[in-house]
């Protein structure tokens, strides 16, 4: 009896901490001890895991990332390696305990390189104007490398309060008016990884969380540039996009989209934008960071939207 009462502490315990690290047990599989990144992950493979990063410790993280995903196939459905999914599950395994990073070799790290200014650019004259007198608007898919996707990049960078970030799946548009006057820009990206307000709303299950992720697409930067005031400009480029990214979507990843997500900062918005494009308001963050392993972190609370793009 007394083996078993400490069989359930450890059990609760177990689950208690991987709760408070953001990682995922398995509800059905005894053997599996954690689901992280969306793979599941036995005492075995973990063993095995811990002694892999043992013997390549003279690899850097970033190696040892790209390694486990050819090792492991862990493939996106465009057949590239998951490396940025595999470092995050390298992360959350060593702050458990159950892997030894090598250290961050930070004379070998890249600072961000932030996008540059393009020569030609200037701030337009103040434009207020009724959004009929700059139309046909031109939305212009981005493309990577091109000069547009430079100016793009530095407008996002320059305006937008978090500045220029993308990596994983992503797209984004630049939104000028009949006479080439840039008016605003947006990126979308992977949809976040865990959402309770979201999950919630779509009653998924957490395989089918898993199987659902790549068809939702995040709005994660917005910017109506300072220059620009037009009433009903920001809800009519909403609508126009939702029309036309499933389509982007599947030419650029060779997958559709069901859903666009994107988490409105209460502080400084209101979301009437998304509203007025119809997108529901499906609940609130909790405010804590998923970086913050010691549950100290404050970050901004935030609205969370949808909108299906499957009627």
């Amino acid at each position: 009896m007394a083996r078993h009462r400490g069989q359930v502490a450890a059990d609760n315990f177990l689950t208690f901490l991987l709760d408070y690290l953001g990682l995922e047990p398995h509800p059905v599989a005894i053997e599996t001890v954690i689901e992280c990144q969306g793979r599941r992950l036995t005492v075995e493979q973990l063993g095995w895991l811990k002694g892999w990063v043992a013997e390549h410790s003279d690899w850097s993280r970033k190696r040892l990332a790209r390694e486990l995903c050819t090792l492991w196939d862990w493939r996106d459905g465009q057949g590239r390696i998951k490396d940025f999914a595999a470092r995050s599950l390298l992360l959350k395994l060593e702050a458990q305990g159950w892997v030894d990073l090598p250290a961050l070799r930070s004379t070998m790290r890249r600072q961000r390189q932030r996008p540059q200014r393009p020569d030609c650019f200037r701030e337009p004259e103040l434009i207020e104007e009724p959004l009929s007198a700059l139309q046909p608007l031109e939305i212009t898919r981005v493309r990577a490398g091109t000069d547009l996707a430079r100016r793009w990049a530095y407008l996002i960078e320059r305006y937008h309060y978090l500045g220029f970030h993308s990596v994983g799946e992503n797209m984004g548009y630049l939104v000028r008016d009949r006479r080439q006057r840039d008016l605003a820009a947006l990126l979308w990206g992977a949809a976040a990884w865990k959402c309770s307000p979201r999950d919630r709303h779509l009653g998924w299950s957490l395989t089918e969380r898993k199987a659902g992720l790549n068809r939702i697409a995040n709005n994660t930067r917005y910017v109506i540039f300072p220059w620009v005031r037009i009433r009903h400009l920001a809800s009519h480029v909403l609508g126009r996009i939702a029309r036309r990214i499933q389509r982007d979507w599947q030419e650029r990843y060779a997958h559709g989209l069901d859903w666009l997500e994107t988490f409105v900062e209460m502080d400084r918005f209101t979301g009437t934008c998304y509203r007025a494009a119809g997108w529901q308001s499906v609940g609130m963050t909790t405010g804590r960071s998923r970086q913050d392993r010691d549950r100290r972190l404050q970050v901004p609370r935030k609205s969370v939207w949808l909108l299906a793009l499957s009627q």
